[in-house]
This record gives structure tokens, sequence and C-alpha cells, in this order.
């Protein structure tokens, strides 16, 4: 079992008691920080030469700990948090501007503008502000920001698979996997299949609706491998050296995608476009209406290129009647 959403101590403890199940999550923040604490197990030399080490704590008897340190990742939070503290100082400085001039002058009013503004950009914990009658003042609080720097890009993998059955590296990518779970499951959801959320109420409906959702989540693996000649997908990714770093696209991929055909001269689409197309692939019950008796029958639209090669790929022809 796998989950990216990191599930509670009290789910991991039922897994436990079930028997027979491995499981790979991730350590909250609250939980990576106490690791991370001047006396702890992790700190930020342990990714001078590496970005993942595994480590064991008390804490957590019988699990592995992966901690993982992404730079790309911790550049990306370090200029979204530049970026917002930027924007907030703007309209803070707008409001101190109103201050000054007298057009807001109690506290009230004043706070309540601020606390739009740090709540719109959640930055309230990265300011010292000063209100009262008449005043406003603020700067930013530097330590509490140089504290959030330094967890930049640093998530912590947790899991109950033994080494023998899955070493570190592999730890890392299957938590990394999860990302087309979570696209999968908007996928059937939402963007391709519109499988929307049903609420149950009784344990035989739950287990049915995680049956067929699950089942579409098969289906819809089968359907990226089949297709993938068609679609943007990369069909040859190399090995990454490092599994903690971004996922490189084959150099076929990006020829893929930056002419937008396949290596055959095909239209390459997108598994949401493609499937599009695959819609515009009707049949229509034609009724027609004669002297002395009436006919029926179905008409097939006549299929493009694109549409006989997906059905090519599935090993199925293309179906002339529904059963």
């Amino acid at each position: 079992m796998v989950d990216h959403t990191q599930i509670t101590s009290a789910r991991i403890e039922q897994l436990r008691q079930l028997g027979g199940l491995g499981w790979v999550t991730a350590l909250r923040s609250v939980q990576i920080k106490a690791l991370m604490a001047p006396d702890g197990p992790v700190q930020q030399t342990l990714f001078d030469e590496t970005n993942l080490v595994e480590i064991s704590h008390p804490d957590y008897p019988g699990e592995r700990l992966v901690a993982c340190r992404n730079p790309a990742l911790a550049d990306k939070r370090a200029h979204k948090r530049a970026e917002l503290l930027v924007a907030t100082e703007a309209s803070l400085t707008t409001i101190s501007a109103g201050v000054t001039a007298g057009r807001l002058s109690k506290a009230g009013p004043i706070g309540i503008r601020v606390g739009k503004v740090v709540t719109r950009y959640n930055m309230a914990k990265h300011f010292i502000l000063t209100i009262d009658d008449g005043q406003f003042t603020f700067t930013r609080d530097e330590e509490n920001i140089q504290a959030e720097a330094a967890f930049d890009g640093i998530y912590i993998i947790r899991t109950s698979v033994p080494a023998t059955s899955m070493d570190t590296n592999r730890v890392v990518t299957t938590y990394k996997s999860l990302a087309g779970v979570e696209r999968d499951f908007r996928s059937i959801k939402s963007i391709d299949l519109d499988l929307r959320p049903i609420h149950h109420w009784t344990d035989k409906r739950v287990r049915s609706h995680v049956f067929i959702c699950m089942l579409t989540d098969h289906l819809i693996w089968h359907l990226r491998q089949a297709w993938a000649p068609l679609t943007f997908t990369d069909e040859h990714r190399p090995d990454s050296v490092d599994p903690v770093a971004p996922a490189q696209r084959s150099a076929a991929a990006q020829l893929k995608a930056s002419t937008q055909t396949t290596p055959t001269g095909e239209a390459a689409y997108s598994f949401t476009g493609l499937l599009d197309h695959l819609a515009t692939l009707t049949r229509n019950r034609m009724h027609i209406t004669g002297q002395d008796d009436d006919i029926t029958f179905d008409l097939i639209a006549t299929p493009t290129p694109i549409q006989r090669r997906a059905f090519e790929l599935l090993g199925q022809t293309i179906p002339q009647k529904l059963k």
C-alpha cells in the first residue's frame, strides 16, 4: 500500500493489526521538524554529498525512514516564498500608506485589512506586525523565514517494507510513482471518465465503489501503455541514477513533444485528446420508413487512420454492433 497524502499513525496501526500488508507513506511537516531539531538525526550536512539517506529512529520502531532532499524542489519553494513575501509587502505598504494619510485610523479596521492580506498569501508567520490606533508597522521575521528555508526540498519517506524486498532507491521511486496514481484518480473522477464521487453508507456499497474505481484505474493504466505510440507518453524514459532528482524525458519523447507528431509521422495526442478523438467514432441507429415495411439498421462512422490505429494497438477490431 502506498499513500501520498501522509496517512495518520492511527491508520498505520490499523494496517499493522491486519497483518500481511506493507506500506509506503511520508512524514508530516511537524514530524520532519522533530527529526531535524539540532539534536535530531537529520541535519543539512547529511545532504552535502547525496540527496537521500536511510535512517532509523526509536519513535518509528520496525520502520525505515528515507530522508530526501530535492534541489529543484528546494529552489522552486524558495522562489515561490520570495514572490509571496514581496507581494505581501507591497499590499502591507499600501495599508501603511493609508494609515499614514489618515484614511485608516482605528486598530480594528487596520487589523481586518492586514489580516486579509497575510491570509491571502499565507505569510502571517513571516512578518512581525504592530497595529494600534493610527499606527501600523511591519517587518520581516528573518529568523522564522530562515528556519522554514532549512526545510526546503526535504521530505522523509516512511515504510514498513524490509530492505530485502525494496531497496532505498526503490522506496523513493515507489513513493514518487504515486503522482501517477493521483493523476489517474483525477482522470476517472472528473477529467476523462467522469466517475464522480458517490456517497455510500453501507460497507457493501463502499467496497463496490472502491472496486469500480480500482478497476477503472487498472483499465486506464493499460490504455496508456497500449496507446503510448500515439500519445506524448515517454516510451523509453531513461533510468535515473538519482531517484530523488526530477525524472528526465528521453530524446524521442522530447522530439515528439516539439514536433507534435509520432516517429511514424502521425499526429501525437494527449491521453485525453485521444479519447476525445475516439469519441467522434459514432454509431447511429437509422430508421427508414418505406411503403411496404420499415428498415432499421446501425450506421458506423468511417474511422480515421488514428482511430483504426488505436484499435489495432489494443488488438481489437472496431465493433460493428453492440453486444
